[in-house]
């Protein structure tokens, strides 16, 4: 029988789950385990010793012989250190061992990974703590532990840590929240479904192109005859070569306990997505790291490499990464689901009001959690969401909150004003929103969209800036609430003036359209186009405060990842820009002016006076090869003076400002000039061999 009928067998086959945990742990050590992953307590050296002994046996019989803790640095991919089970013993003979410490922390050279000076150089240590709330797994013979990484001080270095610190500050306050509604909650998780587009093309193609290669994406590409004008490769019949990778991408996942749910072809030729089932926030960061190396190593496997920048191909669809978040108790609610009571719904609308005010109160902080040089290029096009944040609610919710703000009906014919905490609030109909792919933020039934995400990007920053701001206002609204003398109507008067004064954030038109952007201008909202424009907000006192209050970040922490994301904003253009002075100057000018050199030749034996057309031609062509061969050397004078400035912020906004407009009008010289030379002088394949070879 097919492997792949039997998913339910070999589903998490190669996860140290919980079933395999109960299975091979004596009962106490498993209970004690499970409380450690439940409420954080510490583990006792016994405990670790044997629930070591026991993965390393689980590991060995599946074939492994090292292990590594697999930890996520600001580099914002994983990285990984891996040691042999061996251990020496007499006759020059080894054991295979693995012991408690061996698990719980690691040590290792963190010097060359971004620090953004939380750390200098010569101070070469990293430690590796187990994070025992994700299952480590097997990967290519080695048996994986997810960790938290940080410095000598304690100081964070990666990505997790901060995100497990912003979930449990949501638990913290959500906990306090729900308790005011009677209700008795031991643990409230945030959770997340990551929906993962990408791009498929062929690998000897890619390796043709030094753009791709060097910088993940095309710097140069004039627009191929069909496109995506059709709208006929979304959700179109897979191709043969692209299934088989899907079949082997879902199997190498499911084998990993990744829970890939839904495939289908994106909207532009070549372009796909992956959307898996929803699970705890921290498992679903894990989960995509893996995924997007997976697709990588399988796409290899297949001939073809999976690119995951967020603009690969100019004039496309570029591709994000679709963060379906929401909240959830240990009895299994959903706390953005509406009820089926008035009292249900008096804390959904709580918990939907607070959301609101957190999201309008830190646009900045939402807008910056999502910005890079890649995503730089796709916000604001008529592809993705607008830099501009703002919430969709769907209009019957909306109108719910109106009734609720003025004290107006909701339903004029029944004449019925919303009002909380008594029976006249009805149950809201479930899942009645609509999905708005233009809005950044969008409620659609029982969680939040936020769908600015860059595919290639970690969820996790976005996610604890998610987590952060909610449990503030969640803590606000519950130092309110706690001992008012009438709670419906503390509540029904925190929600409609919150609402009020928030009311600006929700928009369920178009934001795409031009009107919309004059509209947030006149609402007061932020428009931060770019990485440089956004960042700065990170440094803002009250963002600092926010960080340091709930223990997400220290003052230092915040600092540094302003440092690091700059410093590789810069660090990415500056070599765009390298690469495309090599391509325009050794390979695009000279193959142009091989080409008009023929036609002059040409023009010669003929006669200029015989062929008006050869005539034209090098008088067009030469003029495009002037202008591109100007832009070069203003790219290359440029290059060099923004090399020499010091201060990274200054930096990367002088690559913003002044080297990218450079950038563009060199490559706007140069894709004509790709429309105007045959295809067997270009230098490299064009995008119609590209799109439409796989």
């Amino acid at each position: 029988m097919d492997k792949m009928s039997n998913v339910p067998e070999y589903f998490g086959c190669m996860v140290f789950n919980e079933t395999v945990m109960k299975a091979r742990l004596p009962n106490e050590i498993f209970n004690s385990l499970k409380k450690t992953m439940e409420e954080g307590s510490a583990l006792e050296s016994n405990v670790a010793n044997e629930v070591a002994k026991a993965m390393k046996e689980w590991a060995i019989e599946k074939g492994a012989t090292h292990y590594s803790h697999w930890f996520q640095p600001m580099t914002g991919i994983t990285a990984e250190k891996h040691d042999s089970f061996i251990h020496p013993i007499e006759d020059g003979k080894i054991t295979m061992e693995f012991k408690g410490k061996e698990l719980i922390k690691g040590e290792g050279d963190g010097s060359s990974f971004p620090s953004g000076g939380l750390r200098a150089t010569f101070e070469a240590r990293g430690y590796t703590a187990w994070d025992p709330t994700s299952y480590a797994f097997i990967k290519d013979g080695t048996l994986c532990i997810p960790t938290a990484f940080c410095s000598y001080d304690g100081s964070t270095l990666d990505k997790k840590t901060p995100l497990l610190r912003s979930m449990a500050e949501l638990d913290k306050q959500s906990c306090r929240l729900l308790k005011l509604f009677g209700k008795e909650v031991k643990k409230v998780t945030s959770t997340v479904g990551a929906e993962q587009e990408y791009f498929l093309i062929d690998k000897n193609l890619y390796q043709k192109r030094k753009d791709l290669i060097f910088c993940n994406r095309t710097l140069f590409g004039a627009k191929p005859p069909k496109g995506q004008e059709l709208e006929d490769h979304y959700y179109g019949a897979i191709k043969p070569r692209i299934a088989e990778f899907m079949k082997d991408l879902d199997e190498q996942l499911w084998k990993l306990g990744i829970p890939s749910k839904t495939k289908h072809n994106e909207v532009a030729p070549c372009q796909h997505e992956m959307a898996p089932v929803f699970t705890t926030t921290n498992l679903a960061a894990d989960q995509n790291q893996l995924t997007m190396e997976i697709m990588k190593k399988v796409a290899q496997e297949h001939g073809m490499i999976c690119i995951l920048h967020e603009k690969p191909f100019d004039g496309l669809n570029g591709s994000g990464k679709h963060n379906n978040w929401s909240i959830s108790t240990d009895t299994g609610e959903n706390l953005l689901e509406p009820g089926n009571t008035p009292e249900e719904n008096a804390q959904f609308l709580l918990v939907l009001t607070a959301i609101i005010k957190a999201v309008d109160e830190h646009q900045d902080l939402l807008r910056l959690s999502v910005a890079s040089r890649g995503n730089d290029l796709r916000l604001g096009g008529d592809e993705a969401p607008p830099a501009i944040i703002s919430i969709f609610l769907g209009d019957e919710l909306t109108a719910i909150l109106e009734s609720i703000m003025t004290g107006k009906p909701y339903d004029k014919k029944a004449k019925e004003v919303m009002k909380l905490g008594v029976d006249s609030l009805p149950a809201f109909p479930k899942d009645n929103t609509d999905r708005n792919r233009t809005s950044p933020f969008a409620f659609t039934g029982n969680k939040f969209e936020f769908r600015s995400l860059g595919s290639s990007m970690s969820i996790s920053g976005p996610n604890v800036i998610i987590n952060t701001i909610v449990a503030d206002v969640f803590q606000e609204f519950a130092e309110k609430l706690e001992g008012a003398k009438d709670f419906n109507l503390t509540l029904n008067e925190l929600i409609k003036e919150t609402l009020n004064k928030h009311k600006r954030i929700i928009f369920n038109g178009d934001g795409y359209s031009s009107e919309w952007i004059e509209e947030a201008n006149k609402r007061s909202l932020l428009n931060l186009k770019t990485t440089t424009e956004a960042l700065p907000y990170f440094l803002k006192k009250e963002n600092i405060q926010l960080f340091a209050k709930h223990g997400i970040y220290s003052e230092e922490e915040v600092k540094a990842r302003y440092e690091i994301q700059m410093e590789e904003y810069a660090k990415l253009v500056n070599i765009e820009v390298k690469t495309m002075l090599d391509l325009a100057e050794k390979e695009i000018i000279p193959a142009c002016i091989k080409y008009l050199k023929e036609i002059s030749e040409s023009e010669k034996i003929i006669g200029s006076s015989n062929c008006k057309a050869a005539t034209s031609i090098k008088k067009d062509i030469s003029k495009f090869i002037d202008g591109a061969f100007e832009q070069l050397n203003k790219l290359r004078e440029l290059k060099f003076e923004t090399q020499k400035i010091n201060d990274a912020t200054q930096r990367a906004t002088t690559y913003t400002k002044k080297v990218i407009p450079v950038m563009n009008a060199l490559r706007d010289f140069c894709d004509e000039l790709e429309k105007k030379i045959p295809s067997g002088y270009w230098p490299f394949p064009n995008y119609a061999e590209i799109l439409f070879r796989v």
